[in-house]
């Protein structure tokens, strides 16, 4: 009988950012919702010194999908395997590496590795394969590029902060205020239109429009992970202009005087239309207190009214 037959590619890019800087990049899954477009969400299912078990939750086609892989990491060769547990059609299997090489101080060639078989070892399905891997290695290595290279070259368009608010109810009833985002057209009065799906439990799709102090509206979409009652994350998939990345997180942590609700931001402004929204005068920190003012205002009137809704019911 004919073995299965493997495939193994390798792409590369070079990256303007010292090898053990990238290398964390990638170790630290924490990170990939900010690096890689695809990724909204990343938790750790086991983990070891070595040996760790991660669960994805990326965009296909603009679809929310997940799967769980494992990984071996190995910091002294700056090289990270993974493979996946269950892959799906057309996949039989599919695993690989990340591999960092130091060109310099300041600059480092990063390999990525990919091995796969097709189900039944169908040539169709292995050309489909193919070019799914190369169209995407390609995506992520130049994000992991341009993020590595912002991080270190440019680190003041990078922003995270976090707002709190005390809520005398239960963090079921914040929760739902903030997991029932469909209604948040009634609710909230920044949001102007709502339309949410969740095809699979936890797994939401939220396109929104929001209005802005001008009175006009701008229209977003996020994929959203939701873990009841602790926490929701998510990742905008279509953004405003002045930001490439937007990611957060609703954490809700219960305490003796009932729970306390926090809303993170991460984000990236967008530096070449800094000017076109802000000004001719505007820089990076007018753009900076911009989002942060917008963000943090949206963010405080949401848990305002999540406050109110759960102290009504508590």
């Amino acid at each position: 009988m004919a073995q299965p037959s493997t495939r193994e590619v390798e792409h590369q890019i070079k990256v303007h950012a010292p090898a053990g800087q990238i290398y964390r990049f990638i170790a630290e899954v924490a990170n990939w919702p900010r690096i890689f477009p695809p990724s909204v969400h990343v938790e750790y299912l086991e983990r070891g010194d070595a040996e760790e078990r991660i669960q994805i939750w990326a965009t296909a086609n603009g679809e929310p999908k997940t799967w769980t892989s494992r990984r071996t990491l190995d910091p002294a060769a700056r090289r990270i395997d993974f493979r996946q547990e269950k892959s799906q059609n057309p996949l039989a299997a599919m695993g690989g590496a990340w591999v960092i090489e130091p060109l310099s101080d300041e600059e480092s060639l990063v390999r990525l590795l990919h091995d796969y078989r097709a189900i039944d070892d169908d040539p169709e399905k292995l050309e489909w394969i193919a070019k799914a891997v190369d169209r995407n290695s390609q995506a992520e290595l130049a994000a992991l590029k341009a993020n590595a290279e912002l991080a270190t070259d440019t680190p003041d368009l990078l922003l995270t902060f976090t707002d709190t608010v005390q809520v005398g109810g239960s963090a079921k009833d914040v929760y739902d205020f903030i997991n029932e985002a469909n209604l948040w057209a009634e609710r909230l009065p920044h949001v102007a239109k709502v339309k949410m799906t969740e095809d699979a439990p936890g797994l939401q799709l939220l396109e929104m429009d929001t209005r802005t102090k001008d009175g006009s509206t701008h229209t977003t979409r996020s994929v959203r992970v939701t873990f009841p009652h602790d926490r929701i994350a998510y990742k905008q998939i279509e953004l405003p202009p002045l930001m490439t990345v937007h990611t957060g997180e609703w954490a809700f942590a219960e305490n003796p005087g009932g729970v306390l609700v926090s809303s993170r931001h991460t984000v990236a402004i967008n530096e070449p239309n800094i000017t076109k929204i802000l000004g001719a005068d505007a820089g990076v920190p007018e753009a900076r207190e911009f989002v942060r003012d917008v963000l943090g205002k949206n963010s405080l009137t949401t848990m305002g009214r999540a406050k109110e809704y759960a102290e009504s019911r508590a």
